[in-house]
């Protein structure tokens, strides 16, 4: 696997990585190529020596702009492109160190975490095909139950004293056993042979039968609520995982339907084909040479020079908090420690009433690439709606296709749609592409009621539609009390 992401790296040049990042994101050019540069500078680190790779750490990424116009997914993007591990953290979640909030060393836990499941499903992939043969064998088993014969039993004083006609007898009924097992076990091998076929086929998917599942504890386990609030999750211990090792797990029998019971024993196949210890190895080892870091909201913790006390007071704390994570160190999680030297982190915030350089400058200095990202126009409100692999206007489109209504966007309602969310995002709070969420929310909203009843009709969206749905919002001032 590790060769497999070595060679998928070695594919992804920075023009191929920006190529992929425009199928979803518009615009935002510079902040495209640097974080194409970050992901590439990765792959030219693994193929140095040991000597030389210690010594170059990733350049870290600031993104400096307003809200929608793509910061966060950029950085989604980019961990996706190579099955990176990826958290998205809010500064603002975070406190100093002796008040009421989240632990920043919960970011890597929670990064550590992505990685075993990434791991573990890469894991799953390569042993599903081999579990789901056991369990159809399983299956098999439950559906043709062995015959049970019942076996002579020797009388006691004839094994003592050899009894000549005891062993005669005991002869006998051995051989006639033995003469039944063989018929039982043709008849059984037939009957199995003609149920793998119906299985196979599908026919037995609402049979019922009874399988063996594990009663695992309930989440709302009193021991649960006792240790609840003694912030296990922060000191990198899963109270559910802990008490349900050291509790009996009892077993339970359970009647489900053949389909419901496959997937019951092809996940425990699974768990008993997959080495645990190899999946946190190897999801360790990526997440600190991989991990992707997306520190949201940090502008909220740089405090101006005028702010010294009130709800400010704790904001240096929690940068220099941020800090040891950033510069390098090794964070205890339940898999073991983690070091945080290699891994990238981006930071991003709007910067409307602060400045990066408000930041301590430490931190600063653990960001040295810096990138701003334009507002969006209604020339890219159009392209969003239109050119990107997951455009709104095809997921609405393909929303109501399931019921049965066609709807259809001509070239004039797009520019309509794409004008009026740029004319809100002007006159109010300039939530960038989100906005067109609303916007196409409310133009849709009687279809999406009706869908049910308008089963069969073609619906085309054109420039008169969408101002005969908007035009009291568009006449109206006070637009917020219509949409967001």
């Amino acid at each position: 696997m590790a060769y497999f992401m070595l060679h998928l790296e070695e594919e992804l040049t920075p023009i191929k990585i920006v190529e992929e990042l425009d199928k979803y994101i518009i615009g935002q050019q510079d902040a495209k190529k640097s974080v194409a540069v970050a992901l590439r500078n990765r792959y030219r680190r693994r193929i140095l020596t040991e000597k030389i790779k210690n010594e170059i750490i990733p350049k870290n990424i600031i993104m400096i702009g307003p809200t929608g116009v793509g910061k966060t997914e950029i950085a989604r993007r980019l961990a996706r492109l190579v099955n990176s591990p990826f958290v998205k953290v809010e500064a603002t979640k975070f406190t100093e160190v002796g008040y009421v909030g989240r632990d920043v060393d919960s970011i890597i836990r929670e990064l550590v975490e992505s990685s075993v499941r990434i791991v573990k499903e890469e894991k799953t992939r390569t042993v599903e095909k081999k579990a789901l043969e056991i369990a159809e064998e399983r299956l098999l088993d439950l559906l043709v139950p062995a015959v049970k014969v019942k076996k002579s039993i020797a009388n006691p004083f004839d094994l003592i004293f050899q009894s000549t006609s005891g062993d005669r007898q005991n002869q006998t009924e051995t051989n006639w056993n033995e003469g039944s097992d063989d018929l039982s076990k043709r008849s059984r091998e037939e009957e199995r042979r003609l149920m793998r076929e119906k299985l196979k086929d599908g026919e037995l998917e609402n049979t019922i039968v009874e399988v063996e599942v594990e009663d695992r504890l309930p989440s709302n386990f009193p021991m649960m609520d006792l240790f609840s609030g003694l912030g296990g999750e922060e000191i990198g211990i899963n109270m559910q995982d802990l008490f349900g090792n050291l509790l009996t797990r009892k077993k339970k029998r359970k009647k489900l339907p053949v389909k419901q019971a496959r997937k019951i024993l092809v996940q425990e196949d699974v768990e008993k084909l997959i080495n645990m210890d190899e999946v946190i190895s190897e999801a360790i080892d990526r997440a600190e040479q991989s991990g992707i870091v997306f520190l949201d909201e940090i502008d909220k913790v740089a405090g101006s020079e005028n702010s010294k006390s009130g709800p400010d007071v704790s904001r240096e704390g929690v940068q220099r908090d941020i800090l040891p994570i950033v510069e390098g160190s090794t964070v205890m999680t339940k898999y073991g420690p983690v070091k945080t030297d290699y891994m990238l982190f981006i930071a991003a915030g709007a910067f409307h009433f602060s400045k990066p350089s408000d930041l301590i400058p430490e931190l600063q200095g653990r960001f040295p690439i810096r990138v701003e990202l334009q507002n969006l126009s209604a020339e890219d409100f159009k392209k969003i709606l239109t050119d990107t692999e997951n455009a709104l206007i095809k997921q609405y489109t393909a929303l109501l296709a399931t019921e049965g209504v066609k709807i259809e966007f001509d070239e004039e309602g797009i520019e309509e749609i794409a004008e009026i969310s740029g004319l809100l995002n002007d006159n109010m709070e300039n939530i960038g592409a989100r906005r067109l969420h609303t916007v196409l929310e409310k133009i849709l909203e009687e279809v999406s009621f009706y869908a049910p009843e308008l089963k069969g009709q073609k619906i085309v969206i054109n420039r008169e539609y969408v101002k005969n749905k908007l035009k009291e919002i568009v006449k109206n001032k006070d637009l917020s009390r219509y949409i967001l």
